[in-house]
Parts: C-alpha cells; structure tokens; sequence
C-alpha cells in the first residue's frame, strides 16, 4: 500500500521547507530508517529519514525546489504500484490552493486560514514575531503550559528560555528564536492549547498589539458559546466590519444588538481561585476596569456559611484530576493497541540462581553495578537476533521484521507511563546498559527526555519485580509486536536431583501480537531467552 509522505514541519515556525538533496531516486529500494532527503528549514538544514520500507515510488519536490508543510514530498510503496490517483489529488489540491489564494474575500470553509492571514500581515507591518504553539513531538496534538519563565514587559534575547511545555511525552524547555519585549502571553501557566495557537508576541517594546489580539480571538472561541459550523457568514463578516474585541483571555464578544446574553468578563487568576472556591462568577460584581472581575472581587466575596447542624454528612465524595497530555495519549495509545492487536500471553518460570551468582562475581568488579533487569535486556536482545519475527511490526499489506534491535524500557512517572529507547540494545555491553536505563529513569521522571529518546522501539520490557509484583500482563507498545512482562524473584521449594531445596524463581510473561507472532514462535524466543538467563555466562560470549 502507497504511504504519502509530506513535507514535515522540522521547526516550530517553519511554513515550508526547500529540498536540498535527495539521497535516493525513483526506483531505489528503501528501509525504515534511510535518510530520504536533506531539507532546510528556516532555522537549519536537517537530514529526514523515512518511517516506511518500500520502493521509493515518486518525488514531488525536486532538489533546489521549496514547498509549504504538508505538501506531498513523496511516495513509498510496492514496486509498480498504480500511484496516479495519489499524484491526480495532489494536482487538484494545489489548483485549489491557488484559486482560493486568488480569492480575495475568505470562504465559509476557511475561517482560520483568513484570521492568520491577516495576523501575518499585521505582524509583519509592526515588526512583530507572532510564536504558536511548536509542535514538539511527532504525535503532539495540543501541549499544556507548564510555567512561564518570562513575564510581560520582559527583555528577551534569542536564545532564552521562555516556557516548560508539557507534550504528551514529557516536558520540554522552549527557547526563544527571537529578540525583543515579550509583549503578550497568549496562555497561561497549566492551560492547554491545540498546536499553533497563539502562544506569545515578542515585538518592540509599546508597541500596541491589540488589533492582533483581536483577531486571533476567532480561534480561541468557546465552541459551546459560539458554533462555528453555524455561524460561518456571521464571523467572517465580523471579522471584515471589525466588530470582533477581546476582553480578557477567557471573554468574548462580539457586537451583535440583537445578542443579548450576559457579558462576564473576568481575569484567568480570578476565575482559577472562583473555581477552587465553588464560587458562581454571575454572583461576583467585577472592581476591575470596565466592570472585570478579579482577583480580589474573588476574596472579598462573602457567601453564605450554611448551618453545619443543617447538612446532611455525605455518603460519597470525589477527587477530580484533569487529564494531562501524556495520559491522554497513553490511554489512547492503549486503547488503540487492545483493540485492534489480537494479544495472546504466554507465562514462564525461570531458574535465577545462576543469575544471582553471575551478578554478584560481575558487581565484584571495581566501579562496576548492573541489575537484574540489565541482564534480561541484554539477554533478550540477544535472543531477538535470533528470532527477527517477535522483533517485528505489522502492516497492513506486509509483515517487517526488524534486523536491529531497539528496545524499550517502561518507566513509571507521576504522571503515567514513558519508553525510552535503548537503540542497538543487542551491541552494548551490561555496563553501558546500566547507565543508559539509570539515565533515562532519572531524566524521565525530571521530564528532561527528548522525543528522539523514545521513538523507534521494536520490542518493549515492563519490570515490576521491583514492586514485589510476582507476576502481570502488559499492553503490547504498538508497533512492537510483543511485551515482556518481568516479575519479581522469589525464593521457593524447587526440585533438583531428586532433592527438594530453596531455589530463586522468576515469572516472565510474553504479550504477543497473533497477527504477526504465532504461539510457536514466541514459545521458540522463550526458549532462547530462558538459555540466556539460565546461563549467563553466554551474554558474554
């Protein structure tokens, strides 16, 4: 099946991207993972490597050539596979584009486009740098301001920290690529906004930004209190009259007579402490400019104390936690991989003793510690060389299997779940491996990882052993095509040579994707595994 490949977004700001070279050719065979092209962005020229394996089937953008974010840069597919409709769409959107650039009064289907359009014109008259919400990982929908590390009024320099951005996989610092003023903070400290919304205005200092602020306002409408799909022509013809003013950062309106809906407008904080307090904003009378309610109309509000002899004692109560990025991303993520891979699970008990000798002689060893999970990711890199159909993805037309070996490591975090990425796990000796698990650990829960760090995994390892939890199924980490689940040791009678004695046992349990791993072939990887483990003077060897 043809895979269409765009021109990506390498950059926050980037809107298009010149191809400088291309490394293959039409006809030429490629593999996850090749660098396809050399593009330059607006901040630096980056190697773009590809996320498919086929034939590279067609180039839509020569070398010198640029061309705006999501266009069609490529196609990969089957050798001889019909791709005409694939380029015929490509053709037709672009003539659209071009009649709809020709277009100088915006249609009903593109509201946004014409809002930042026209914030594009006006920043670039007033010499201002308009910064979106960057998308900093390639799943990111939306990310939450974690805290600003500027306030309004600030100098800022190229280069300057401005803001700790959550994305559904960690939290990252977002630096400036601008100098000037930071004059405008477009979201607050722990709300979250869809990528490219307007994030912050960095301009000279006085400059009045009030008319850019106005018209961005259209995307950040309430859908509840305005619907868009309902009111097309009356947006947009309130844009054309400029009869659209921003009140606050979480009011709206727009100057209709015959809109007669109550006007509340209130400032961020005051409505972040009202909530807090279970106090109705209609009830509050605003002391601010123009009647806004802020944050002492908040605590100089007096609401009555009901009479506690009055209340009847609850019999239930609840604690509400909103959703972060990344648990809402695991939880979609999961949901994807339980509902659409076949898991099946097989169980196996392992001999530890050896382990626990080769471990303790390995940490005798001067400046020298590795774990008990050290030992099983090397050991099952080992035995996945051996076995490239469990270290395999699935694709609708083909089955892949991997010749490297990536594997990643399930870390708990206060926030859920992340797999850093332990590349070429099968080529680093037990040491490094100790390092490099200990280093991601520490930086996944500082949420210093970066999003490099945790994509590319063939096969993923989940221990909770340290827990004291004996033995647990995983969720295949999709596009892997199995998990291994890793219980604890546990010390219990075992026969050997006929003589009961206490051994050390361990409980490991393989999630696998039918669709690609049958029960053979992941019994057949056990095996190979259990050798290892079982005789570890072989992960030396």
């Amino acid at each position: 099946m043809a895979e269409i490949i765009n021109m990506p977004r390498l950059s926050d700001t980037m809107e298009e991207g010149t191809v400088a070279k291309w490394f293959k050719n039409v006809g030429d065979k490629v593999s996850e993972g090749d660098i396809l092209a050399e593009i330059e962005t607006d901040k630096a020229t980056m190697e773009f490597e590809a996320f498919y394996s086929g034939v590279l089937l067609y180039i839509g953008i020569n070398e010198g050539e640029t061309a705006p974010v999501d266009q069609l840069l490529a196609i990969i597919g089957d050798k001889g596979e019909d791709i005409s409709s694939h380029i015929g769409l490509k053709n037709d959107s672009q003539n659209s584009e071009e009649e709809n650039q020709k277009t100088s009064k915006p249609n009903n289907e593109n509201v946004d486009n014409y809002v930042n359009e026209k914030i594009e014109s006006s920043s670039e008259s007033k010499n201002l740098e308009i910064i979106k919400m960057p998308r900093l990982s390639d799943t990111m929908e939306e990310g939450t301001v974690s805290s600003w590390l500027k306030n309004v009024g600030d100098e800022i320099k190229e280069g300057d920290i401005l803001a700790e951005i959550e994305t559904d996989k960690a939290t990252m610092e977002f630096e400036s690529f601008y100098s000037g003023t930071l004059l405008h903070i477009g979201i607050n400290e722990g709300q979250s906004a869809a990528v490219d919304s307007l994030l912050a205005i960095i301009g000279k200092k006085g400059t009045d930004i009030s008319s850019i602020i106005n018209q961005k306002v259209v995307e950040e409408v309430d859908k509840d209190q305005i619907k868009l799909e309902n009111k097309k022509d009356e947006v947009i013809k309130n844009i054309q009259d400029n009869k659209i003013e921003k009140v606050s950062n979480d009011s709206l309106i727009i100057s209709n007579s015959s809109d007669s809906n109550r006007r509340i407008l209130v400032s961020p904080l005051a409505k972040k402490i009202a909530k807090e307090k279970g106090i109705s904003l209609t009830q509050i009378t605003g002391t601010g400019d123009g009647g806004r309610i802020i944050k002492r109309d908040i605590e100089n509000y007096n609401f009555q104390i009901p009479n506690i002899n009055s209340i009847t004692p609850e019999v239930e109560s609840i604690i509400e936690i909103e959703n972060s990025q990344m648990r809402k991303t695991i939880a979609k993520r999961l949901a994807s991989s339980k509902f659409t891979a076949p898991h099946y699970y097989l169980g196996v008990e392992f001999d530890m003793d050896n382990v626990i000798s080769f471990r303790n002689q390995y940490n005798s060893l001067p400046e020298t510690k590795i774990s008990f999970n050290d030992i099983i990711i090397k050991a099952c890199a080992l035995a996945l060389k051996k076995h490239p159909e469990v270290n395999s993805k699935w694709l609708e037309d083909k089955i892949i299997h991997n010749i490297h070996v990536n594997i990643g490591v399930a870390v708990a975090v206060d926030d859920g779940l992340v797999v850093p990425v332990l590349k070429f796990a099968n080529q680093i000796s037990l040491p490094e491996i100790g390092k490099s698990v200990k280093d991601f650990a520490i930086r996944a829960r500082d949420k210093k990882l970066k999003p490099s760090e945790m994509d590319g995994s063939t096969f993923t390892i989940s221990n909770l052993g340290m827990f004291g939890i004996h033995e647990f199924t995983s969720i295949i980490n999709q596009p892997n095509s199995a998990i291994l689940s890793v219980g604890s040791i546990m010390e219990k009678p075992v026969v050997k040579n006929g003589k009961i004695l206490i051994g050390n046992k361990m409980k490991l349990t393989l999630a696998c994707d039918h669709r690609t791993v049958d029960g053979a072939t992941g019994a057949r990887f056990l095996e190979t595994l259990k050798s290892f483990i079982e005789n570890p003077i072989l992960l030396l060897v």
